[in-house]
C-alpha cells in the first residue's frame, strides 16, 4: 500500500489492531497485543513469535517477521523492561530499513517516540494516511456494513414487536409477570445480534423525558404514551465493521408536540437523504436539515456558541466503518462527499420536558444521490 508522505522516509505504527482501526485497516491483522507496522516503500510487520503462523495467514502484508529476529529476548534480558526492549527492537528495525526521518500517527506512543529521538531519529507526527483512506469504501466494506445492517434491523424488529405486544398496566409495559425494563429490550438486541455473528456496544434504550439526553443509555420501565429512542450501532464480529441506526417508536397515544417533532424530524431526514450525492459538502446537508427544523420553529445549534441543550443539538450525520464515528461529517464543517462514503444520516430533537426524537439511515453517497442501506419502517406510534 503506498502512501503519500512528502520528505519522510517512512511511515511507522505501534499498536494492537482489536480497538485501533487504522492499524486493521492497513494490516489486516487482529490482535489484542501490540506490534510493528512499518511502511518505507514496502510495507513490513514485525510480531510475536507467537502469532506469527497466525499474522502470516490472516495480514494481508507479506513481510511478517518475528520479534526473535531483533533479539528481543536478549534485549529483555538485558534491560530487564519491556518497554525498554521494545523500544531497542523497534531502534534495530530502523536502522535495519535504512530509515531517519520517520512518520507517525498524532496518537502514537510517546515512549517509543522519546527512545527513537534519542537515538538520532527524527520523528513527525502526521494526521494517519489511512483516515481519509478509509473515507471512501470498496465493495467488500460496504457489503460488510450492509451485513451489520440487516443484523441490526432484525434485532430491532425482534425488540419492536415485544413492544408492540406488550399489555399496558397503569401506563407500564409488561412482560409476563414483571414491568418490561430497557435492560429486558437491550438484552433482547444483544442475543439476536450475537446469533447473528454481530454484536453492539452502548444499545440505547431511552424511555420518556431522558431520552431528551442523546447519548442516555436508558434504564427502568418502559412507559405508555412516552417516546422510546432505539439507537444502535451492529457490527459484523469477522468484519469488524459498524453500521449505525435509530428509530423512535411508542405504545399509546403521542402528544401533539411529539407528533409535530417526529414529523419534522422525518421531514428533515427525508429531505436531507434526497439531496446527498458526490460533490456536496456535509455541511450543505447540515443547513439542509437545520433550515427545515428552523422552518419548523425548533432552535439548532447552527452558528451557536457555548452550552446548548435543547432542540437539535448535535450534527446532522458522520461516516461510519471500521470506527462508529469517521470522516466525512454531515456538519458545520463537513466537507465535500465523495462516491463510495458511508454516511449516517440522523436529525434528532431534544426537550427535557417532552423526552427525544430521533430517526437515523445510513446511506452509500454515489455519484448521482445516494443508496439507502436503511430497510427498516418508521413508524411513532406501534400499533
Amino acid at each position: 500500500m503506498k502512501l503519500n508522505l512528502p520528505e519522510t522516509d517512512a511511515f511507522l505504527m505501534v499498536s494492537e489492531s482489536m480497538h485501533n482501526a487504522d492499524m486493521y485497516y492497513a494490516t489486516g491483522f487482529l490482535a489484542i497485543d501490540s506490534f510493528v507496522y512499518l511502511n518505507s516503500n514496502k510495507e513490513k510487520l514485525i510480531v510475536s513469535d507467537m502469532e506469527l503462523g497466525r499474522a502470516e495467514k490472516e495480514s494481508r502484508i507479506r513481510d511478517v517477521v518475528p520479534t526473535s529476529r531483533y533479539g528481543i529476548m536478549e534485549k529483555l534480558r538485558k534491560f530487564k523492561d519491556i518497554d525498554a526492549a521494545y523500544c531497542e527492537m523497534i531502534i534495530e528495525l530502523l536502522r535495519s530499513e535504512e530509515v531517519k526521518r520517520i512518520a507517525v500517527p498524532y496518537d502514537f506512543p510517546v515512549h517509543p517516540a522519546d527512545c527513537m529521538r534519542n537515538d538520532g531519529f527524527e520523528v513527525i507526527p502526521v494526521r494517519s494516511p489511512f483516515r481519509e483512506m478509509r473515507e471512501v469504501k470498496k465493495e467488500y466494506e460496504i457489503l460488510a456494513i450492509e451485513k451489520a445492517q440487516r443484523a441490526g434491523e432484525k434485532a430491532l424488529g425482534d425488540a419492536i414487536r415485544a413492544i408492540k405486544n406488550a399489555p399496558i398496566k397503569n401506563g407500564v409495559l409488561w412482560q409476563k409477570d414483571a414491568p418490561m425494563k430497557a435492560g429486558d429490550i437491550r438484552a433482547m438486541i444483544e442475543i439476536s445480534l450475537l446469533s447473528q455473528g454481530c454484536e453492539a456496544p452502548d444499545i440505547i434504550i431511552a424511555c420518556g423525558k431522558g431520552s431528551s439526553d442523546p447519548h442516555w443509555l436508558g434504564e427502568g420501565e418502559l412507559l405508555a404514551d412516552e417516546p422510546i429512542v432505539m439507537d444502535m450501532v451492529p457490527r459484523s464480529k469477522k468484519e469488524r465493521y459498524y453500521s449505525d441506526m435509530t428509530r423512535t417508536v411508542m405504545r399509546g397515544t403521542p402528544s401533539e408536540e411529539l407528533k409535530e417533532m417526529y414529523s419534522a424530524v422525518l421531514d428533515a431526514q427525508v429531505l436531507a437523504i434526497s439531496k446527498i450525492k458526490a460533490g456536496v459538502t456535509g455541511s450543505e446537508i447540515h443547513s439542509i436539515v437545520c433550515d427545515v427544523l428552523e422552518e419548523r420553529g425548533y432552535e439548532t445549534a447552527r452558528g451557536k456558541t457555548g452550552v446548548f441543550t435543547e432542540g437539535f443539538i448535535h450534527s446532522t450525520g458522520h461516516g461510519v466503518g471500521l470506527d462508529v464515528h469517521e470522516a466525512p461529517s454531515l456538519s458545520e464543517n463537513g466537507k465535500e462527499l465523495k462516491a463510495g462514503c458511508v454516511v449516517t444520516v440522523e436529525p434528532g430533537l431534544y426537550f427535557k420536558n417532552i423526552g427525544g426524537i430521533r430517526l437515523e439511515d445510513v446511506v452509500v453517497v454515489m455519484r448521482n444521490g445516494c443508496k439507502n442501506l436503511t430497510m427498516f419502517e418508521k413508524n411513532l406510534v406501534l400499533k
